[in-house]
């Protein structure tokens, strides 16, 4: 949970489009495909977890990569998840245990590094940005998630796009796109960092964004210049008349309440 709000900064969800953009505006989806000269970018939104293993059962996706999780585990109704993972054609699984229950299912199985050697930044809520470095080597063959995935497209002959030599690559290349149009449309911004150096990325101190030319230290509140975002300048207030459910509960009856969206997570 540490980098739960950096998972969404670099679109971490099937819904998302990298640096807090999304499906919901063309040019969002314009924007990122110019950016990564992605000719075959997506143009609408994934399919979200219960919905994907599904699809997998149905036989509408024939190819699942699974990282940094345990599905067979943590999903509801596991027994089905385990069931359409082994109707897939190729499961590959990413993991630091060799015999989780979702690894026992994989056509494939990659060695990863476990947060103890990874070495990056993670978010959490207050908007601050953290280097964790790892304190130790990874063991055998395991590798970083990033380099994983840059071996496999590299084998499928894109290795322009995928030539990282270090994390400090990628760090930079994911600070130019928050800049990119970005003329305080987007609140999350931090352009300062898209020419971080190798050492000032390897001694980075906790900050929180944006971090802009302006801000160079970061910003301890959004908005303190009384400006929310450019198309908007004020911000939105909807008020709301509240109400009881219109059917109230009975002796052994639960209400739930779902539907969060990105903005509003761990709320």
């Amino acid at each position: 949970q540490p980098n739960a709000m950096g998972g969404r900064e670099v679109g971490g969800l099937a819904n998302q489009l990298a640096a807090h953009m999304g499906f919901d505006k063309q040019e969002d989806v314009d924007r990122v495909a110019n950016f990564w000269q992605a000719p075959n970018m997506a143009q609408k939104e994934g399919l979200k977890a219960v919905d994907m293993f599904q699809a997998l059962n149905d036989g509408k996706i024939k190819a699942i990569w699974i990282m940094a999780t345990n599905p067979v585990v943590s999903m509801p109704d596991a027994d089905f998840v385990k069931q359409a993972l082994e109707k897939c054609d190729l499961v590959i699984v990413s993991e630091a245990i060799a015999d989780t229950d979702t690894a026992k299912t994989a056509d494939v199985l990659f060695p990863a590094t476990t947060w103890s050697e990874k070495h990056g930044t993670v978010t959490n809520s207050e908007r601050c940005i953290s280097l964790q470095k790892g304190f130790l080597p990874p063991p055998g063959e395991a590798k970083h998630d990033w380099e994983i995935m840059c071996l496999f497209a590299q084998k499928m002959g894109f290795s322009e796009g995928f030539n990282y030599s270090h994390q400090v690559d990628i760090f930079r290349e994911h600070a130019e796109l928050s800049a990119l149009d970005n003329d305080r449309v987007r609140a999350f911004d931090i352009s300062a960092m898209s020419d971080i150096t190798l050492d000032e990325y390897e001694n980075l101190q906790p900050i929180q964004w944006p971090v802009t030319h302006d801000k160079p230290k970061g910003a301890k509140r959004l908005f303190d210049d009384g400006i929310f975002i450019r198309h908007r300048i004020k911000a939105k207030f909807i008020p709301i008349t509240a109400r009881l459910p219109k059917h109230a509960p009975v002796a052994g009856e639960v209400i739930m309440n779902t539907g969060r969206i990105r903005d509003q997570w761990h709320t």
